[in-house]
C-alpha cells in the first residue's frame, strides 16, 4: 500500500490543498439517536473543584472510575457518517474549528464521557513542519516528500502552532467553553517514532523496515530526524495544554515494533524528553502514554515519567497493576471488538476489567480505538455501565 500511495502522491499534492484556518458557518447538530442517562451522578456537577478524570489520575478518592474512548468522535457513529457526506475529505473535517468542534461533541451529547477528545490527526501539525501530508479514503495517510537522508531533515523546520495549527487551538478552548467541568478536554500528539514512520515509511506500513533500516545503518539521520520531531512535539503538546487540553494522551502506536533493547535506544529516550521538558513548564498537565502492543514494554513505559500508562489488550488488566505497582496510574483495557458483543457479556466484561485495576488511578478505556461498525446502543451500554458503577 505504501508504494501505491508514494505512486499517487505527486497527483495528490496538486489535488488536495491545505484547508489550514479554514473557517465555516455556525452550525447546530442534530439531535442524538442514542444516548445515555445523562443526569448528574455524584462523581460531576456543582461543587466539585476538578473533573472526574483529572481527580483519578491525581489519586483522590473517586466513587468510579472515568471513561472515555480511544477513536471516540469519528467513524462508528451515525451522525459523523452523515456529516462525511457533505464534507468528504478527513483534512476538512479536521482543520475547520466549526467541523471538528461538532465532531468532538458528538459523543459527549450522546453518551457522556468524562473525557471528550479534540477530533483530529497526530499527523496534523506535519504541514507546519514543512513535511506535506494528506489522508485519503481508502488509502490512508500519505506523505508527499518522504524523508531519507540528512539533506531531507535538514528541511524540516520547528513547528510554530499559532501559524500553522492555530485552529487546533481555537477548536480546543471552544470545548472547554462547551462541556465547562463535566468532562475532562484531552489534546493528543503522536509521538516521535510513531510520526518518524510515516515520514520515512511514505504512509502506512507493515514491517516498518525503512525506517528500522535507517535507525540501524544510518543512526545519525535517524537521530537528527527523532530530535527534529521531538522538539516540536514538545512545542505542540505545551501549545493544546495552554489553549484549554486538560490532559494530553502521546500515540506511539507503532513503538512495540522495536524489540526490547532497540525500543530503549530508539524511541525511549524521545519518549522521555518529552515528559521531562513538558513537566518544567507543565508540571500539573497530565499526560498518558500508549503504545500498542505494549505487553513487552509496561516496565520500560513507565520509565519516561508518564501520569497515565494506557494499556492495550496484550497484558491483563490484573497483571499489569502487579508490573507497574499500585501508584502507577493505568487506562484501559477492554478489547474493541468486546463491543460487538451481547449487552450482557459487555456489562461482564467492564465489571471484570474495573475490578482488576481496582479503586484507585484507573481510568477507563478500550485497549485501542472504537471501532467502525461498533453498534451505537453497544457503546451507550459500555458508558452507561461504567456511570452506574460504584466502588
Amino acid at each position: 500500500r505504501t508504494m501505491a500511495a508514494l505512486a499517487a502522491a505527486p497527483a495528490l499534492a496538486a489535488r488536495f490543498a491545505s484547508v489550514r484556518g479554514k473557517g465555516s458557518k455556525k452550525r447546530v447538530a442534530p439531535c442524538r439517536a442514542v444516548s445515555v442517562d445523562t443526569v448528574t451522578d455524584a462523581t460531576t456537577g456543582p461543587g466539585v473543584t476538578d473533573p472526574l478524570m483529572l481527580r483519578a489520575i491525581r489519586g483522590d478518592k473517586v466513587e468510579r472510575p472515568p471513561i472515555w474512548m480511544m477513536r471516540q468522535a469519528g467513524r462508528y457513529m451515525k451522525i459523523y457518517q452523515d456529516l462525511c457526506k457533505k464534507h468528504p475529505t478527513f483534512r476538512e473535517r479536521s482543520e475547520t474549528v466549526d467541523l471538528a468542534v461538532e465532531i468532538s461533541l458528538q459523543p459527549w451529547n450522546a453518551f457522556k464521557p468524562d473525557g471528550v477528545i479534540l477530533f483530529s490527526d497526530i499527523l496534523t501539525p506535519l504541514a507546519g513542519m514543512n513535511i506535506e501530508f494528506d489522508i485519503v479514503k481508502g488509502t490512508g495517510p500519505i506523505i508527499m516528500d518522504p524523508v531519507r537522508s540528512m539533506a531531507d531533515v535538514q528541511k524540516i523546520t520547528p513547528l510554530d502552532p499559532t501559524k500553522s495549527v492555530s485552529f487546533v487551538g481555537e477548536s480546543l478552548q471552544i470545548l472547554r467553553k462547551e462541556v465547562g467541568n463535566d468532562a475532562t478536554v484531552l489534546g493528543f500528539v503522536g509521538a516521535p517514532f510513531t510520526l518518524a514512520s510515516y515520514i520515512v515509511e511514505g504512509g502506512t506500513s507493515s514491517h516498518y523496515k525503512v525506517i528500522k533500516k535507517m535507525a540501524f545503518d544510518e543512526p545519525a539521520v535517524y537521530h537528527a530526524l527523532l530530535n527534529s520531531i521531538t522538539d516540536s512535539v514538545i512545542t505542540y503538546v505545551k501549545y493544546q495544554a495552554d489553549s484549554g487540553a486538560q490532559v494530553v494522551q502521546i500515540f506511539d502506536s507503532w513503538a512495540s515494533e522495536f524489540a526490547p533493547s532497540d525500543f530503549d535506544k530508539y524511541c525511549l529516550p524521545y519518549l522521555t524528553r518529552i515528559v521531562q521538558e513538558v513537566k518544567l513548564t507543565h508540571p500539573d498537565l497530565p499526560l498518558i502514554l500508549y503504545a500498542s502492543g505494549c505487553g513487552g514494554l509496561l516496565e520500560r513505559l513507565a520509565t519516561t515519567g508518564a501520569d497515565v500508562i494506557s494499556l492495550d489488550g496484550t497484558v491483563d488488566m490484573a497483571d499489569a497493576r502487579a508490573r507497574l505497582g499500585p501508584e502507577q496510574a493505568v487506562q484501559g483495557n477492554m478489547d474493541p471488538v468486546h463491543l460487538f458483543a451481547n449487552k450482557q457479556f459487555i456489562v461482564d466484561k467492564v465489571h471484570d476489567t474495573i475490578k482488576k485495576a481496582g479503586t484507585h488511578k484507573h481510568v477507563m478505556n478500550l485497549g485501542h480505538g472504537v471501532m467502525q461498525g461498533t453498534p451505537e446502543e453497544n457503546v451507550a451500554t459500555f458508558f452507561q455501565t461504567v456511570r452506574d458503577y460504584r466502588y
